[in-house]
């Protein structure tokens, strides 16, 4: 959900559209809702003024920096793992 807001704020729907079209990941309501409750009690992400009856959230500074650092250490897991497939490949 983080990742989705990181270009800018969404409601709950689009955030589900989003995840489901970069990760594969359908997200139902009640976990959608509670994660995002979750979120804005870490100060990671903040609701904005609601849209019709629609709530916008949107990423805080925090949750930049909690993304970043979640992405750089996938990146570097992704990276080792890439490496040691190669290896055992190689030694087939």
């Amino acid at each position: 959900m983080l990742t989705s807001l990181a270009d800018g704020p969404k409601h709950g729907y689009a955030i589900t559209v989003d995840v489901e079209q970069f990760a594969g990941v359908r997200l139902g309501p009640g976990t959608l809702y509670g994660a995002l409750a979750r979120l804005e009690s870490r100060g990671l992400i903040e609701a904005l003024p609601a849209e019709d009856r629609r709530r916008p959230y949107r990423l805080t500074a925090d949750g930049s920096v909690a993304l970043e650092q979640e992405l750089q250490q996938l990146h570097s897991v992704t990276r080792q793992g890439l490496d040691r497939l190669r290896v055992a490949e190689a030694a087939r």
